[in-house]
């Protein structure tokens, strides 16, 4: 493994991963890119409205975005796993910020057409079916086997930081000067991730043994062999298969609750967008104070009460929802559920990392990303019809028995177990 030696100990424990150098500079440019993406999500909804003034057409926009991530995650963690993850990553931001910088450049000279959005729209989701597995499994190299656990909390909570500051951020710049700024500030964002990558020593090489092939034609055949190696692996490793059938089995039917916040907030509480928004960043809230409080006791390793704690917090949260109509009550209970929520996946992402291989250990990360954001748009059909059956508070009743059903499922397969994390802690 390619970082420093760990100093996380007494007052930085609850930060030891920003010791290794490495981890501070990956981290500290994501700090400020996460912060432009969410910048840039409200302002291309707000533009493709402006521009079509539909609803579906906007989820038209989601759909094709997300539609790379379901069709190519189960090569792109192959890619990660064969090649310096560094230089993969250097590629995927890169293109990330030219997407930023040409849907500024379209908008402000006034040529954007919605089929622009959508083309770029897919070009973002490809490179984000790279980025994610590299990006993922580049953390260990960055901070080691004992502090990744502190590192993916740190990495959680700079994103719900993000999703907690970043729309009411794009807001005011959207409401003053229009989108196009938004873009602009995003694409400026990826400087910091590039110039982070460019100081960090370590390259994230392949595992020892797993070079890459001679030739475009062999490297392909190679990934798509990886691929289906990687398959395998998962299907036969109980531990690994159990928490990615967790996981995804709550992404589809407990993790979309936010879909059903403004019926709620509109229908049950009876408020306008005021209480929308206040409601909707409760969860946000949540999944910040969820990481922040992983990160302080991350040294214990993921534990296996904690990660199924986390699981039936998710569902009995929202289950408390059903019979809810004040919002100080609604307000908590969504608050909770989003803290459950993010750490149930952080201590899921830390749980196969220390399990999975260093030559596998991109594949692995692939079947994360694939079953907890891959999943979200057929959980989000699936929150939006149940909402329409039996109304949003049903909604969020019936999803939650349906998530106790899958950690009672789950657990009957018997193959979670301990999170490998309890055994390798110390090593």
């Amino acid at each position: 493994m390619e970082a420093e030696a760990t100093t996380g100990a007494g007052f930085w424990r609850p930060v030891a991963a920003l010791t290794h150098r490495d981890f501070r500079l990956f981290w500290s440019g994501q700090c400020i890119s996460l912060l432009g993406t969410w910048t840039q999500t409200v302002a291309q909804a707000w533009l493709v409205l402006e521009l079509t003034g539909s609803s579906f057409l906007l989820g038209v926009v989601g759909a094709v975005q997300f539609a790379p991530i379901m069709a190519l995650s189960w090569a792109t963690g192959a890619v990660a796993d064969r090649v310096a993850k560094r230089r993969l990553l250097f590629a995927t931001q890169g293109t990330m910020m030219l997407v930023a910088l040409l849907l500024g450049v379209l908008s402000a000279t006034g040529a954007i057409r919605y089929w622009h959005i959508l083309v770029l729209a897919a070009v973002l989701g490809t490179a984000t079916a790279f980025d994610v597995p590299a990006r993922q499994s580049y953390v260990i190299h960055l901070v080691g086997r004992r502090d990744l656990m502190n590192a993916i909390a740190l990495n959680s909570s700079i994103f719900n930081g993000a999703r907690f500051l970043g729309p009411a951020l794009a807001g005011l710049v959207v409401a003053r000067w229009g989108v196009t700024p938004c873009f602009f500030v995003n694409a400026a964002s990826f400087v910091a991730v590039l110039a982070g990558l460019a100081l960090v020593r370590a390259p994230g090489l392949p595992a020892v043994g797993i070079g890459r092939p001679g030739g475009a034609t062999a490297f392909l055949r190679t990934v798509v062999g990886d691929a289906g190696g990687g398959l395998r692996y998962i299907l036969e490793t109980p531990s690994v298969r159990d928490l990615l059938l967790l996981l995804g089995g709550l992404s589809l039917v407990a993790m979309n609750f936010h879909i059903l916040v403004p019926v709620f907030a509109r229908e049950v509480i009876g408020g306008g967008p005021r209480a929308y928004g206040f409601l909707l960043s409760a969860t946000g809230l949540g999944a910040l104070l969820g990481a922040v409080s992983l990160a302080a006791v991350s040294h214990r390793g993921p534990r296996r009460p904690h990660l199924w704690a986390s699981a039936a917090g998710l569902c009995l949260f929202q289950l408390c929802l059903w019979p809810v109509n004040r919002f100080v009550f609604a307000y908590l209970l969504l608050l909770g559920a989003g803290f459950c929520m993010i750490s149930l996946a952080a201590l899921v992402n830390t749980s196969l990392q220390l399990t999975a291989p260093d030559h596998l250990r991109g594949r692995v990360m692939a079947a994360y990303f694939l079953v907890f954001a891959g999943v979200a748009p057929l959980g989000s059909l699936f929150s939006g019809g149940l909402a329409r059956l039996v109304g949003a508070p049903g909604a969020f009743g019936v999803g939650a028995l349906c998530g106790l059903t899958v950690i009672g499922l789950v657990a009957l397969l018997r193959g979670t177990g301990a999170p490998p994390g309890e055994q390798t802690r110390g090593e």
